[in-house]
């Protein structure tokens, strides 16, 4: 056996600091050990033998942690004249160990293990640098384990470093679990956040990376529309008891101007009629919305009703806009015409478009504003009925079009068909005519 002096206080110190099970360490320990001895093996081969990828399978390395240290041992098969040392023993030899009764075919388990000074410097340095990627591979795995199940919800983050222009933050799971790292990449931060280090955010856990990659595993977000949700989540009870329902949610974190600040618009409701859906997120003098809105650094946030009637929703979606008129154009490819007064058209487009934007985002309806004292009803009607014919007419040119290359199509597999059934009857006609000849001929050697 070689000694591995305080082999027990080494599993027990990674284990504290990588929160990692004993036996994980165990396991890594082993591994690397394993690799640490191929590494010697191969720089011990005298005879240059080619080792293939599974020539040190069957090998295996035996911890021995109460005496700190550990054997290699190897699995032989017994056979009469040895080919090949390492995976094979010979019949004798295992008879004059005290193999007695051992025969042919066998398995048996040696201990191979090089002497104390062998094991050479090389071996050393491989086994502790397995070592280590095997922690590392633990870790990985025990953090997609622990996160896997946290995918979408809000977690408590901390500003650790920056690294280009991603900001690396400390989260963790529950409470006595050590902090894990986390990405937050340009695209998921908040212009109006100040990332300073060991400053403290709520983040919504967007993915959890599969595989080896370097860095952290855990992609966090601080503009995506799941934040928004699970905030409102955590301070409105009616929400987590069902009683109120977010239906839609659009936001918009990162405008594409910076005149414009980040802004969203939640859409709300209930089966309940002793309830207000929009007063119950608002709160008490807005007490529960600013929450929510100092969490994400005074961003705008328009709480509207939903509603099964389109035109209701649309009108509810421009606020704080007043509509007096939604047309629904053409419910097939959802345009509407969303009719204003002309002092209200500014705030119903928003700054660069924003709200309007905003608003086709949560309806899924292309909403056109218009200026009510301007609006022509004959004339746009007249346009979306040219517009909805011309449509029609490409529609049935398209099928009509499909429906002649089928008709080629089937017509050139029935012709092929037909071809097909002709030289069938022509190879039937062609056997019997040789049948014919060959009776014919058997008749004349007869005569």
């Amino acid at each position: 056996m070689v000694t591995l002096p305080g082999l027990k206080d080494l599993i027990e110190n990674i284990s504290r600091e990588r929160n990692l099970p004993r036996v994980a360490v165990q396991s890594a320990i082993r591994e690397a050990l394993l690799k640490g001895y191929e590494r010697y093996r191969r720089a011990q081969n005298l005879e240059r033998k080619q080792f293939d990828d599974d020539y040190f399978d069957n090998f295996d390395v035996q911890l021995d942690v109460e005496d700190e240290g550990f054997r290699v041992v190897a699995t032989k098969t017994i056979v009469e004249a040895v080919s090949n040392s390492d995976h094979e023993i010979a019949l004798q030899q295992v008879q004059e160990m005290g193999g007695d009764e051992a025969q042919l075919g066998q398995e048996v388990v040696l201990d191979v293990t090089p002497d104390q000074g062998e094991f050479g410097r090389m071996a050393a340095m491989q086994t502790k640098q397995v070592l280590a990627q095997k922690l590392r591979d633990q870790q990985r795995q025990m953090v997609q384990e622990e996160f896997q199940e946290l995918e979408g919800e809000v977690l408590q983050a901390r500003v650790l470093r920056f690294e280009r222009q991603s900001v690396i933050m400390a989260v963790r799971s529950s409470l006595g679990q050590p902090e894990v790292e986390a990405e937050l990449p340009k695209r998921e931060q908040l212009p109006n956040d100040n990332y300073r280090a060991n400053a403290t955010f709520k983040v919504h856990l967007k993915k959890v990376s599969q595989g080896q990659q370097r860095g952290p595993q855990l992609l966090v977000s601080r503009a995506d529309a799941g934040l928004v949700v699970e905030l409102f989540a955590n301070e409105v009870p009616e929400i987590e008891d069902e009683v109120v329902r977010i239906v839609a949610v659009a936001r918009e974190a990162n405008p594409p101007s910076r005149h414009v600040g980040p802004r969203t618009k939640i859409a709300v409701d209930t089966l309940d009629r002793d309830v207000d859906p929009v007063g119950a997120c608002i709160g008490a003098r807005g007490s529960r919305i600013q929450v929510v809105v100092n969490e994400l650094r005074g961003e705008k946030i328009d709480v509207i009703r939903w509603s099964p009637d389109p035109a209701t929703y649309i009108a509810n979606a421009l606020s704080p806009a007043r509509v007096d008129e939604v047309r629904l154009m053409d419910p097939e490819t959802r345009q509407t015409h969303v009719l204003v007064a002309e002092d209200q058209l500014s705030l119903a487009i928003g700054k660069e478009g924003q709200n309007v934007r905003l608003a086709a985002k949560l309806t899924g309806w292309k909403i056109d504003i218009k200026d009510k004292a301007k609006y022509d009803h004959a004339g746009e009607d007249a346009k979306f009925v040219a517009a909805r014919a011309k449509y029609a007419a490409e529609l049935a040119a398209l099928e009509a079009a499909e429906q002649d290359e089928f008709e080629d199509e089937l017509e050139e597999e029935l012709d092929e068909d037909e071809l097909d059934e002709d030289r069938e009857e022509l190879e039937l006609e062609e056997d019997e005519d040789f049948d014919n000849d060959d009776e014919d001929l058997d008749k004349s050697d007869d005569k």
